[in-house]
């Protein structure tokens, strides 16, 4: 009964409009759901969903795929159009209906083929209309967040009225990420009991053309040398924050208040929330294959990324100068063991780590900060959960960027690299020509694999 009012409050207080219905055959007997924000994703979607299709027939039956056809009311008639075209084949995916799919796609028997493998599976599809006149996302209402709430909403009005006590999960891809056929087993298996959430490992799909794979080789390396620099630190927020590797239990969803709204960057502080409220880990075991298509969808994020490095030498894109990394790790270490001191200590400690960390620290107003926290911690465990609760993975970035700013200025990938291999004394011998882009690329997703899995 507590958890089925718990959903009814969150979603009366703070969930998507009522306005957003679901188009399915059955929701019978779902355990969890996936959700798939589709914009303007007529040519990949349908390629995710037979990636889905490929998985095992008994898991996909307890499963729902919940596609969200989006655009803003003021998208040009292109995307209202690719859309439109989406949730025609959508719906004829959905009833079974092949006669109505040879209709809507008059093209190649090779995508025949494919939506026959999509029909013939037990792939259970539904879809959300946020599309069509009258149903858009509102103009000032975010983006792909606001997207993606709607459907995990939806999943917490599907998931949350069981009340047989088992875990329920809200998995999140995009329409351009495939999987493997272990995708389900391997996200589904032994959820660790104090985890929020879960990130899956990733590999992005190399591109055809020389320049935008050297481009996606150097961005992937510089998101896992974020990851590496804040596991250097021992920060609890080091793990990758990509929309199509996000696993979640509704009970977490449900706590942290659900999805943000915002058009770039949801993912990041989704995943920040929901690691105040219990461990995010890495979860090893499958891979999930993100594009990596240049875009100008969002104002930063993968596709504008690529577009960026592809623009210019690959080897122009900055990395951060490892010693942002020592002086976080230094500042995490004094913060937890520093229960019973006062602020103008703890301040005059952080001027001796470097004076930018102190400076940073006075920004914050860190001494107010202080005072709130060593007044509402009622023990040590308490007391080091507010201080990650404060210091966060959005307060961690700005203080990296602060630091990158003011004093420690980006420096060249390899560079960077090298000096985060040494300050590890980690076994791996860095080439000096460019091939040493694809054996780091290589090596870090190696590691990233035996890393925070349970």
């Amino acid at each position: 009964m507590k958890k089925e009012s718990s959903a009814k409050d969150y979603l009366d207080r703070y969930g998507a409009s009522q306005k957003w219905k679901i188009y399915a055959e059955s929701i019978q007997g779902i355990r969890q759901v996936v959700v798939i924000p589709a914009y303007a994703e007529r040519e990949m979607l349908f390629k995710t969903l037979a990636s889905l299709a490929d998985n095992r027939a008994s898991l996909l039956n307890q499963t729902l795929v919940i596609c969200v056809i989006n655009n803003k009311e003021n998208a040009p008639r292109w995307i209202r159009d690719n859309n439109a075209e989406t949730i025609r084949i959508l719906e004829a995916c959905i009833q079974r209906r092949l006669f109505d799919l040879r209709r809507c796609l008059h093209e190649s028997q090779m995508e025949l083929e494919l939506f026959q493998r999509i029909v013939s599976s037990g792939l259970r599809i539904a879809h959300i209309d946020a599309s069509s006149s009258g149903l858009e996302i509102p103009q000032r209402e975010g983006g792909v967040g606001t997207a993606r709430k709607i459907g995990m909403d939806m999943a917490i009005r599907l998931l949350e009225g069981s009340g047989d006590g088992n875990l329920r999960f809200i998995l999140s891809l995009d329409a351009d990420t495939l999987v493997r056929p272990d995708y389900l087993e391997a996200v589904l298996s032994s959820f660790p009991k104090k985890a929020s959430a879960a990130v899956i490992s990733y590999e992005h799909q190399m591109p055809l053309s020389t320049v935008e794979r050297q481009a996606i080789c150097v961005y992937e390396i510089f998101l896992r040398y974020w990851v590496w620099g804040l596991q250097y630190a021992e920060s609890p927020y080091a793990f990758h924050s990509i929309g199509s590797t996000i696993v979640t239990t509704t009970e977490a969803y449900i706590a942290v208040r659900g999805m943000n709204r915002r058009e770039a960057g949801e993912d990041f502080y989704f995943l920040n929330k929901l690691a105040k409220v219990g461990s995010v880990f890495n979860r090893t075991g499958t891979i999930v294959y993100p594009s990596a298509r240049i875009s100008r969808r969002v104002p930063f994020g993968t596709g504008a990324t690529i577009e960026k490095i592809s623009a210019t030498h690959y080897l122009n894109f900055g990395f951060y100068d490892p010693v942002v990394f020592q002086i976080l790790k230094s500042w995490l270490e004094l913060i937890r063991t520093s229960y019973h001191r006062d602020a103008d200590q703890i301040l005059h400690d952080a001027k001796r780590i470097h004076r930018g960390l102190e400076d940073f620290l006075i920004l914050k107003k860190f001494s107010s900060v202080w005072a709130k926290i060593q007044k509402n911690a009622k023990d040590s465990v308490v007391f080091e959960r507010q201080c990650h609760g404060w210091f966060d993975g959005f307060v961690t970035l700005k203080l990296i960027n602060f630091l990158t700013r003011n004093y420690f200025p980006k420096i060249s990938a390899h560079a960077a690299i090298k000096k985060m291999i040494s300050l590890e004394n980690t076994q791996f011998s860095l080439a000096s020509n460019d091939s040493w882009v694809w054996d780091i690329l290589t090596y870090l997703r190696r590691r990233s694999k035996k890393t925070n899995a349970p």
